[in-house]
Protein backbone atom coordinates (compact mmCIF):
# COMPACT_ATOMS: atom_id res chain seq x y z
CA UNK A 1 0.00 0.00 0.00
CA UNK A 2 1.39 3.46 -0.89
CA UNK A 3 2.25 6.09 1.67
CA UNK A 4 -0.50 8.71 1.59
CA UNK A 5 0.23 12.42 2.05
CA UNK A 6 -2.07 12.76 5.07
CA UNK A 7 -2.06 11.48 8.63
CA UNK A 8 -4.16 8.48 9.65
CA UNK A 9 -7.67 9.47 10.71
CA UNK A 10 -7.70 12.77 8.81
CA UNK A 11 -10.79 14.76 7.85
CA UNK A 12 -11.17 17.58 5.34
CA UNK A 13 -13.74 19.66 3.49
CA UNK A 14 -14.61 19.73 -0.19
CA UNK A 15 -14.03 23.46 -0.72
CA UNK A 16 -17.06 25.73 -0.72
CA UNK A 17 -18.51 27.40 2.37
CA UNK A 18 -21.46 29.77 2.80
CA UNK A 19 -21.41 33.55 2.91
CA UNK A 20 -18.99 36.19 1.69
CA UNK A 21 -16.57 36.63 4.63
CA UNK A 22 -13.38 34.86 3.57
CA UNK A 23 -11.58 35.63 6.83
CA UNK A 24 -14.25 33.88 8.90
CA UNK A 25 -14.54 30.99 6.45
CA UNK A 26 -10.81 30.31 6.45
CA UNK A 27 -10.68 30.63 10.24
CA UNK A 28 -13.35 27.93 10.56
CA UNK A 29 -11.56 25.59 8.13
CA UNK A 30 -8.18 25.89 9.85
CA UNK A 31 -9.76 25.60 13.29
CA UNK A 32 -12.07 22.65 12.67
CA UNK A 33 -9.93 20.66 10.20
CA UNK A 34 -6.49 20.74 11.85
CA UNK A 35 -5.15 17.59 10.12
CA UNK A 36 -6.06 18.53 6.53
CA UNK A 37 -7.34 22.12 6.07
CA UNK A 38 -8.19 23.53 2.65
CA UNK A 39 -8.45 26.84 0.87
CA UNK A 40 -11.98 28.09 1.48
CA UNK A 41 -14.17 28.99 -1.51
CA UNK A 42 -17.16 31.35 -1.28
CA UNK A 43 -19.25 31.10 -4.48
CA UNK A 44 -21.97 33.35 -3.00
CA UNK A 45 -19.71 36.32 -3.81
CA UNK A 46 -20.81 35.97 -7.43
CA UNK A 47 -19.06 35.73 -10.82
CA UNK A 48 -15.36 35.07 -10.35
CA UNK A 49 -16.00 33.10 -7.16
CA UNK A 50 -18.11 30.42 -8.90
CA UNK A 51 -16.51 27.14 -9.91
CA UNK A 52 -16.17 27.98 -13.62
CA UNK A 53 -15.07 31.61 -13.31
CA UNK A 54 -12.68 30.98 -10.43
CA UNK A 55 -11.03 28.04 -12.18
CA UNK A 56 -10.88 29.81 -15.55
CA UNK A 57 -8.84 32.46 -13.76
CA UNK A 58 -5.97 29.95 -13.65
CA UNK A 59 -5.83 29.63 -17.44
CA UNK A 60 -2.67 30.96 -19.10
CA UNK A 61 -3.15 33.05 -22.26
CA UNK A 62 -6.82 32.06 -22.46
CA UNK A 63 -8.72 35.09 -21.13
CA UNK A 64 -12.40 34.73 -20.25
CA UNK A 65 -15.37 37.03 -19.75
CA UNK A 66 -19.00 36.85 -18.71
CA UNK A 67 -21.35 37.19 -21.67
CA UNK A 68 -25.14 36.77 -21.42
CA UNK A 69 -24.73 35.19 -18.00
CA UNK A 70 -22.18 32.59 -19.10
CA UNK A 71 -18.40 32.42 -19.08
CA UNK A 72 -16.78 32.40 -22.52
CA UNK A 73 -13.31 32.67 -24.02
CA UNK A 74 -12.50 36.35 -24.70
CA UNK A 75 -10.13 38.13 -27.08
CA UNK A 76 -8.33 39.95 -24.25
CA UNK A 77 -8.38 40.17 -20.44
CA UNK A 78 -11.03 42.50 -19.03
CA UNK A 79 -12.79 43.48 -15.81
CA UNK A 80 -14.21 40.01 -15.19
CA UNK A 81 -10.72 38.55 -15.03
CA UNK A 82 -9.57 41.37 -12.76
CA UNK A 83 -12.43 40.62 -10.37
CA UNK A 84 -11.59 36.91 -10.43
CA UNK A 85 -7.90 37.57 -9.75
CA UNK A 86 -8.72 39.99 -6.92
CA UNK A 87 -11.02 37.49 -5.20
CA UNK A 88 -8.38 34.75 -5.40
CA UNK A 89 -5.68 37.08 -4.07
CA UNK A 90 -7.87 37.93 -1.05
CA UNK A 91 -8.45 34.24 -0.44
CA UNK A 92 -4.75 33.43 -0.62
CA UNK A 93 -3.89 36.33 1.67
CA UNK A 94 -6.27 34.93 4.29
CA UNK A 95 -4.84 31.45 3.85
CA UNK A 96 -1.35 32.85 4.33
CA UNK A 97 -2.42 34.61 7.52
CA UNK A 98 -4.58 31.84 9.02
CA UNK A 99 -2.11 29.05 8.19
CA UNK A 100 0.97 30.93 9.40
CA UNK A 101 3.33 28.36 10.93
CA UNK A 102 1.21 25.42 9.74
CA UNK A 103 3.01 22.22 8.83
CA UNK A 104 1.22 19.35 7.12
CA UNK A 105 -1.06 18.59 4.17
CA UNK A 106 -3.05 21.51 2.74
CA UNK A 107 -5.65 21.16 -0.02
CA UNK A 108 -6.49 23.63 -2.78
CA UNK A 109 -9.22 23.19 -5.41
CA UNK A 110 -9.98 24.00 -9.05
CA UNK A 111 -12.32 22.66 -11.70
CA UNK A 112 -10.79 19.99 -13.89
CA UNK A 113 -10.43 20.25 -17.68
CA UNK A 114 -13.64 18.38 -18.53
CA UNK A 115 -15.88 20.41 -16.25
CA UNK A 116 -14.31 23.60 -17.64
CA UNK A 117 -14.72 22.37 -21.23
CA UNK A 118 -18.40 21.65 -20.53
CA UNK A 119 -18.94 25.00 -18.81
CA UNK A 120 -16.96 27.48 -20.93
CA UNK A 121 -18.25 28.83 -24.24
CA UNK A 122 -16.22 29.42 -27.37
CA UNK A 123 -16.23 32.98 -28.79
CA UNK A 124 -18.25 31.73 -31.78
CA UNK A 125 -20.78 29.98 -29.56
CA UNK A 126 -21.11 26.49 -28.20
CA UNK A 127 -19.14 24.85 -25.44
CA UNK A 128 -15.42 24.25 -25.70
CA UNK A 129 -16.32 20.57 -25.52
CA UNK A 130 -17.36 20.65 -29.18
CA UNK A 131 -13.77 21.31 -30.37
CA UNK A 132 -11.16 18.66 -29.55
CA UNK A 133 -8.31 21.07 -30.32
CA UNK A 134 -9.81 23.68 -28.01
CA UNK A 135 -10.04 21.10 -25.21
CA UNK A 136 -6.36 20.24 -25.67
CA UNK A 137 -5.42 23.92 -25.52
CA UNK A 138 -7.60 24.39 -22.46
CA UNK A 139 -6.00 21.41 -20.71
CA UNK A 140 -2.44 22.60 -21.41
CA UNK A 141 -3.30 26.14 -20.28
CA UNK A 142 -4.95 24.90 -17.10
CA UNK A 143 -2.02 22.58 -16.34
CA UNK A 144 0.46 25.45 -16.48
CA UNK A 145 -1.80 27.77 -14.49
CA UNK A 146 -2.31 25.22 -11.73
CA UNK A 147 1.42 24.45 -11.65
CA UNK A 148 2.00 28.13 -10.89
CA UNK A 149 -0.83 28.18 -8.35
CA UNK A 150 0.62 25.21 -6.47
CA UNK A 151 4.05 26.90 -6.44
CA UNK A 152 2.51 30.12 -5.08
CA UNK A 153 0.74 28.29 -2.25
CA UNK A 154 3.97 26.48 -1.36
CA UNK A 155 5.73 29.84 -1.01
CA UNK A 156 2.92 31.27 1.11
CA UNK A 157 2.73 28.26 3.46
CA UNK A 158 6.27 26.81 3.40
CA UNK A 159 5.49 24.00 5.84
CA UNK A 160 2.59 22.66 3.80
CA UNK A 161 2.42 19.61 1.58
CA UNK A 162 0.05 20.89 -1.08
CA UNK A 163 -2.72 18.62 -2.41
CA UNK A 164 -4.58 19.73 -5.52
CA UNK A 165 -8.25 18.77 -5.83
CA UNK A 166 -9.67 18.75 -9.36
CA UNK A 167 -13.44 19.22 -9.21
CA UNK A 168 -15.07 17.22 -12.01
CA UNK A 169 -18.85 17.18 -11.42
CA UNK A 170 -19.44 17.14 -15.19
CA UNK A 171 -17.14 14.21 -15.95
CA UNK A 172 -19.82 11.46 -15.89
CA UNK A 173 -22.08 13.40 -18.30
CA UNK A 174 -19.11 14.17 -20.59
CA UNK A 175 -18.23 10.46 -20.73
CA UNK A 176 -21.85 9.52 -21.40
CA UNK A 177 -22.34 12.15 -24.13
CA UNK A 178 -25.12 13.86 -22.17
CA UNK A 179 -23.89 17.47 -22.07
CA UNK A 180 -26.72 19.35 -23.84
CA UNK A 181 -26.14 21.74 -26.72
CA UNK A 182 -27.43 25.31 -26.49
CA UNK A 183 -30.68 24.46 -28.24
CA UNK A 184 -31.36 21.63 -25.81
CA UNK A 185 -32.23 19.43 -28.78
CA UNK A 186 -28.97 17.54 -28.88
CA UNK A 187 -25.86 16.70 -26.90
CA UNK A 188 -22.13 17.00 -27.40
CA UNK A 189 -19.98 14.07 -28.46
CA UNK A 190 -19.22 11.29 -26.04
CA UNK A 191 -15.64 11.34 -24.75
CA UNK A 192 -14.05 7.94 -24.27
CA UNK A 193 -12.42 6.94 -21.01
CA UNK A 194 -8.79 6.83 -22.21
CA UNK A 195 -9.07 10.32 -23.72
CA UNK A 196 -10.63 11.66 -20.51
CA UNK A 197 -7.86 10.07 -18.45
CA UNK A 198 -5.13 11.49 -20.72
CA UNK A 199 -6.32 15.07 -20.19
CA UNK A 200 -6.57 14.60 -16.44
CA UNK A 201 -3.11 13.01 -16.40
CA UNK A 202 -1.72 16.08 -18.17
CA UNK A 203 -2.71 18.11 -15.10
CA UNK A 204 -1.46 15.47 -12.66
CA UNK A 205 1.98 15.35 -14.28
CA UNK A 206 2.32 19.12 -14.66
CA UNK A 207 1.57 20.13 -11.07
CA UNK A 208 3.98 17.60 -9.52
CA UNK A 209 1.92 17.29 -6.34
CA UNK A 210 -0.68 14.76 -5.12
CA UNK A 211 -4.00 15.19 -6.96
CA UNK A 212 -7.48 14.33 -5.67
CA UNK A 213 -10.23 14.09 -8.31
CA UNK A 214 -13.58 15.08 -6.82
CA UNK A 215 -16.89 14.06 -8.40
CA UNK A 216 -20.08 14.26 -6.34
CA UNK A 217 -22.31 13.20 -9.25
CA UNK A 218 -23.71 9.72 -9.86
CA UNK A 219 -21.51 7.36 -11.84
CA UNK A 220 -18.06 8.35 -10.56
CA UNK A 221 -15.66 7.04 -13.25
CA UNK A 222 -13.17 5.31 -10.97
CA UNK A 223 -11.23 3.64 -13.77
CA UNK A 224 -10.68 6.98 -15.52
CA UNK A 225 -9.44 8.52 -12.29
CA UNK A 226 -7.10 5.59 -11.66
CA UNK A 227 -5.76 5.80 -15.23
CA UNK A 228 -5.11 9.52 -14.70
CA UNK A 229 -2.72 8.51 -11.88
CA UNK A 230 -4.53 10.55 -9.28
CA UNK A 231 -3.60 9.97 -5.65
CA UNK A 232 -7.20 9.89 -4.46
CA UNK A 233 -10.85 10.24 -5.41
CA UNK A 234 -13.48 12.22 -3.52
CA UNK A 235 -17.18 11.36 -3.82
CA UNK A 236 -20.57 11.36 -2.11
CA UNK A 237 -20.80 8.02 -0.32
CA UNK A 238 -24.57 7.83 -0.84
CA UNK A 239 -24.13 7.76 -4.64
CA UNK A 240 -21.93 4.65 -4.71
CA UNK A 241 -24.15 1.73 -5.75
CA UNK A 242 -21.69 -0.76 -7.24
CA UNK A 243 -19.04 -1.75 -4.70
CA UNK A 244 -16.86 -3.86 -7.00
CA UNK A 245 -15.15 -0.94 -8.84
CA UNK A 246 -14.64 0.83 -5.53
CA UNK A 247 -13.06 -2.27 -4.02
CA UNK A 248 -10.77 -2.63 -7.03
CA UNK A 249 -9.71 1.02 -6.75
CA UNK A 250 -8.94 0.66 -3.05
CA UNK A 251 -7.01 -2.55 -3.66
CA UNK A 252 -4.99 -0.71 -6.33
CA UNK A 253 -3.99 1.89 -3.72
CA UNK A 254 -6.29 4.80 -4.59
CA UNK A 255 -6.92 7.09 -1.63
CA UNK A 256 -10.56 7.72 -0.71
CA UNK A 257 -12.09 11.03 0.38
CA UNK A 258 -15.36 9.57 1.64
CA UNK A 259 -18.23 12.08 1.59
CA UNK A 260 -20.02 10.57 4.57
CA UNK A 261 -21.45 13.64 6.32
CA UNK A 262 -24.71 15.30 5.14
CA UNK A 263 -24.23 18.78 3.72
CA UNK A 264 -27.54 20.13 5.03
CA UNK A 265 -29.35 19.79 8.36
CA UNK A 266 -32.83 18.27 8.32
CA UNK A 267 -34.48 20.99 10.37
CA UNK A 268 -37.73 22.88 10.33
CA UNK A 269 -35.97 26.24 10.67
CA UNK A 270 -32.40 26.63 9.30
CA UNK A 271 -32.35 30.21 10.63
CA UNK A 272 -33.02 28.96 14.16
CA UNK A 273 -30.35 26.29 13.76
CA UNK A 274 -27.81 28.90 12.65
CA UNK A 275 -28.67 30.92 15.74
CA UNK A 276 -28.05 27.89 17.95
CA UNK A 277 -31.67 27.11 18.77
CA UNK A 278 -32.90 23.57 19.43
CA UNK A 279 -34.96 22.27 16.52
CA UNK A 280 -36.91 19.06 16.11
CA UNK A 281 -37.11 17.58 12.61
CA UNK A 282 -39.20 14.53 11.93
CA UNK A 283 -36.17 12.24 11.93
CA UNK A 284 -32.45 12.05 11.62
CA UNK A 285 -30.58 10.55 8.70
CA UNK A 286 -27.22 9.10 7.74
CA UNK A 287 -24.61 10.93 9.79
CA UNK A 288 -27.20 13.00 11.67
CA UNK A 289 -28.39 12.93 15.25
CA UNK A 290 -32.12 12.97 15.97
CA UNK A 291 -32.09 16.78 16.26
CA UNK A 292 -30.58 17.21 12.79
CA UNK A 293 -27.06 17.99 13.94
CA UNK A 294 -24.13 16.02 12.45
CA UNK A 295 -23.17 13.07 14.63
CA UNK A 296 -19.51 11.95 14.57
CA UNK A 297 -20.31 8.42 15.72
CA UNK A 298 -22.82 7.85 12.90
CA UNK A 299 -20.46 9.35 10.30
CA UNK A 300 -17.66 7.04 11.42
CA UNK A 301 -19.99 4.03 11.42
CA UNK A 302 -21.11 4.74 7.83
CA UNK A 303 -17.51 4.61 6.65
CA UNK A 304 -16.53 1.64 8.83
CA UNK A 305 -19.56 -0.37 7.72
CA UNK A 306 -18.74 0.16 4.05
CA UNK A 307 -15.11 -0.79 4.69
CA UNK A 308 -16.16 -4.03 6.36
CA UNK A 309 -18.49 -4.85 3.47
CA UNK A 310 -15.57 -4.42 1.09
CA UNK A 311 -13.54 -6.85 3.18
CA UNK A 312 -10.42 -4.77 3.81
CA UNK A 313 -8.41 -4.90 7.06
CA UNK A 314 -9.60 -2.43 9.68
CA UNK A 315 -6.07 -1.10 10.21
CA UNK A 316 -5.95 0.08 6.61
CA UNK A 317 -9.11 2.22 6.88
CA UNK A 318 -7.75 5.33 8.66
CA UNK A 319 -4.62 5.35 6.51
CA UNK A 320 -6.36 5.24 3.13
CA UNK A 321 -9.60 7.11 3.88
CA UNK A 322 -10.18 10.80 4.63
CA UNK A 323 -13.63 11.72 5.95
CA UNK A 324 -15.38 14.71 4.33
CA UNK A 325 -18.84 16.21 3.87
CA UNK A 326 -20.79 14.67 0.99
CA UNK A 327 -20.11 17.73 -1.18
CA UNK A 328 -19.57 21.48 -0.87
CA UNK A 329 -21.21 23.50 1.89
CA UNK A 330 -22.20 26.72 0.11
CA UNK A 331 -25.69 27.70 1.26
CA UNK A 332 -25.61 25.64 4.47
CA UNK A 333 -26.26 27.47 7.78
CA UNK A 334 -23.00 28.66 9.31
CA UNK A 335 -23.69 27.03 12.65
CA UNK A 336 -24.22 23.72 10.91
CA UNK A 337 -21.01 24.08 8.90
CA UNK A 338 -18.90 24.51 12.01
CA UNK A 339 -20.61 21.56 13.72
CA UNK A 340 -20.28 19.41 10.60
CA UNK A 341 -16.55 19.98 10.15
CA UNK A 342 -16.00 19.34 13.86
CA UNK A 343 -17.97 16.08 13.54
CA UNK A 344 -15.89 15.01 10.53
CA UNK A 345 -12.69 15.56 12.51
CA UNK A 346 -14.06 13.57 15.44
CA UNK A 347 -15.22 10.81 13.08
CA UNK A 348 -11.68 10.61 11.69
CA UNK A 349 -10.37 10.12 15.22
CA UNK A 350 -12.95 7.40 15.81
CA UNK A 351 -12.00 5.32 12.77
CA UNK A 352 -8.33 5.58 13.74
CA UNK A 353 -9.06 4.11 17.15
CA UNK A 354 -10.77 0.97 15.86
Amino acid sequence: MPDFPWAAGSASGIGSLPGTDIAEAQRIVVGELPALPHLAELPERGPGADIIGRSAGFLIELPVQVYAGRWQIASRPGKDMRITADLLERDLDQLTEQADGYSGPLKIQAAGPWTLAAGLDLPIGGRMLRDQGAVRDLTDSLAEGLRRHVADVRKRVPGATVLLQLDEPSLPTVLAGRVPTESGLGAYRKVDGPDAATHLRTIVEAVDTPVVVHCCAPGVPLQVIRDARATAVAFDLSLIKDLDPLGEAIEAGLGIFAGAAPTRPVVTSPARFAAGATVRPAAGGPGRAADGRPEAKQIAERVSTLWRRLGFPAARLPEQVVITPACGLAGAPYGYVRALLKACTEAGRRISEV
